[in-house]
């Protein structure tokens, strides 16, 4: 058996650590806002190069908390990329505004810029990137055209701590908002539910910290109404044990792609007119521009693919079947499935292949081969 994520690999080799942190704050018997997530916070901040770090709930809440803070609502309007993990939309309709769907590069299916240049308008209140499977989107023609136009762009770098824009700054510091998650199939994750949000501007920071809590600054005085944010001690603590460890497990992760994109070159799976195709990297030229929170495939024959590989013990998933504007949920707002083509071709093909730090050469090689011998075998 190959499975796509075996956290089980992950906590033997830092199990000790976790359970006397776990231990730790029950004695303290402080479980939320405590000194674990101070570190955290403050670890981050450092770690992240930004100035300010407010841990929180979730990255659907970090997403959430986010346009809170911008006043995005009623009347508003939020441009997304429609592929995607739902909260970057479904938190849009949540605070009451209008999410515009744009269609996503061929190359790295992350948001095309000339789609969002065509879907802003007066009612445009932010552009939210998504840095999907671990690498930047377009965020050079991004952030000029967010300037020139007067909106401020939020990170969903759910997908992507750790990993650096092409000057080596972190992605998610570079907008006005960035958010990060820590669900536990993350690069670093937590064992349960819980996010981050982070920004440059001393406004916004004391804004997300007090919409944390329920709008609350003093104590039982709320000016604003925020919500129930707030990240639990237990979760920080254990993140506090594993963030120490989280480059060498993205150097591992690169590695690992790496030997994927070697093997699949070598049984000519991945050359040009075959049936396997590799997502671009935005900055090959920098190896920590890219974390693979997923290795992510193009392929012929997907669900076919997927059985065969499943019958073999491998485990695979599809990230995203349903693009957002096919879904139910969003047929209201009157999008053309024609209108997204790259987004719609993405649905139909991309296959997520085993992808965690303690994989084994082997076990790569394995897929690979079990990959060729599908296409091999007339599929």
């Amino acid at each position: 058996m190959i499975p796509l994520l075996d956290l089980r690999r992950q906590y033997a080799t830092i199990a000790e650590e976790v359970e006397e942190c776990l231990l730790r704050v029950a004695r303290s018997q402080r479980y939320v806002l405590g000194p674990e997530t101070e570190k955290l916070e403050s670890s981050l901040q450092e770690y992240l190069g930004v100035r300010h770090v407010v841990a929180v709930s979730s990255g659907t809440d970090a997403l959430l908390s986010a346009l809170m803070a911008l006043e995005v609502g009623p009347g508003d309007e939020v441009i997304v990329p429609t592929f995607s993990f739902f909260a970057t939309a479904g938190v849009v309709v949540r605070v009451g505004a209008r999410p515009v769907f744009v269609d996503v590069e061929p190359q790295t299916l992350t948001i095309d810029v000339k789609a969002v240049e065509r879907a802003l308008s007066p009612r445009t209140k932010a552009i939210i990137p998504v840095h999907l499977y671990g690498q930047a989107a377009a965020m050079d023609e991004l952030l000029d055209l967010a300037e020139h136009v007067g909106v401020p762009i939020i990170e969903d770098a759910a997908q992507a701590l750790g990993a650096r824009f092409r000057d080596g700054r972190m992605l998610g510091t570079l907008g006005q908002i960035g958010c990060y998650s820590f669900y536990p199939t993350k690069n670093l994750g937590a064992f349960g539910d819980a996010g981050l949000v982070v920004t440059n501007d001393d406004r916004l920071g004391h804004r997300l910290r007090i919409l944390r809590n329920h709008g609350m600054e003093p104590r039982y005085y709320h000016a604003i109404v925020g919500g129930n944010f707030r990240m639990d001690e237990f979760q920080a603590a254990i993140l506090n044990v594993k963030l120490p460890y989280l480059d060498k497990w993205n150097e591992r992760r690169r590695e690992h792609a790496e030997r994927y994109r070697a093997l699949l070159a070598q049984y000519g799976l991945s050359t040009p007119g075959g049936p396997i195709k590799l997502l671009d990297e935005r900055y090959p030229e920098r190896k920590d521009s890219h974390i693979y929170h997923q290795f992510v495939v193009l392929a012929h024959h997907r669900d076919r693919l997927r059985a065969f590989l499943s019958q073999h013990g491998v485990g695979t998933e599809v990230y995203y079947p349903v693009p957002f504007h096919r879904q139910q949920c969003f047929t209201s707002f009157g999008y053309r499935d024609e209108d997204f083509p790259v987004a719609n071709d993405a649905a139909a093909r991309v296959l997520a292949l085993p992808m965690y730090a303690e994989l084994q050469p082997d076990e790569i090689a394995t897929v690979v081969e079990l990959i060729a011998r599908f296409y091999q075998e007339g599929e």
